[in-house]
């Protein structure tokens, strides 16, 4: 696998689901915050409808019907959104801001750091999340992740999978495509970056959105696969 891999000198992440759970970590901020502030809701589901409310946000920009947001300013929307559904109230500015910044606190997959620090041992280890700058770096801060750089989808004011985030994060590294491996949970983000020519790797999830919903990956376009971040290093052969 070494040989057939040997012109790859960086590894750029899906962070959201590939390397941090943000269904348990949501869940668990959700949680917290309701004992804290006396909402009983079901905040699984809360955490769900969150999750589901992303991508058609980013399509609503993607076609022009909302001007260019981060990721932040799309969470908010959609978190307003569910305080309604949900019958949330009384919270003041402060407190939905810090609710909206959970995304900032998510917690890393139990093989997240230790496979990432293998690897980055080898490659330059970047983030390629639609996720913006300051939300990859607190988050990165709180969970301890070893990057070499923050790249980020609101660089080029595209989100995933439009192709000029994955050609954009080729031209910051200074690297040519095929120079770069693209890891992702998700099929789609990885037929994206293939389609610019990055070599990937996919890592499944299972346990993304929840131990109620497991979800396994049947069709894929990658190079490589791997269960955990430590194999994708086994696989590459890093020691």
């Amino acid at each position: 696998m070494q040989n057939a891999h040997s012109d790859i000198k960086a590894l750029t992440f899906d962070v959201f689901g590939t390397v941090v759970d943000w269904y348990g970590s949501i869940v668990a901020e959700g949680e917290t915050f309701g004992n804290t502030h006396g909402i009983d809701i079901d905040w699984a589901q809360f955490a769900l409808k969150w999750r589901a409310g992303y991508g058609p946000a980013m399509d609503k920009v993607r076609r022009g019907e909302l001007p260019w947001q981060n990721i932040d300013a799309l969470h908010r929307r959609i978190l307003d959104g569910l305080l309604d559904a949900f019958e949330i109230t009384g919270l003041s500015e402060t407190e939905k801001e810090y609710l909206n910044r959970a995304w900032h606190r998510l917690k890393p997959w139990p093989d997240a750091i230790s496979g990432l620090e293998r690897l980055r041992k080898r490659y330059i280890i970047a983030t390629l999340s639609n996720g913006n700058v300051a939300l990859l770096t607190n988050m990165a801060k709180f969970a301890g992740l070893p990057w070499d750089c923050i790249l980020s989808a609101e660089l080029t004011r595209h989100y995933k999978p439009d192709p000029e985030v994955y050609q954009t994060a080729a031209e910051l590294l200074g690297l040519s495509p095929n120079e770069v491996m693209m890891v992702a949970a998700h099929p789609g983000d990885l037929r994206a970056a293939q389609a610019v020519g990055f070599q990937t790797a996919l890592v499944p999830r299972p346990l993304e959105y929840g131990p109620d919903n497991v979800r396994e990956v049947t069709a894929h376009p990658s190079d490589l696969v791997a269960t955990d971040f430590n194999e994708l290093a086994d696989l590459l052969g890093i020691i």
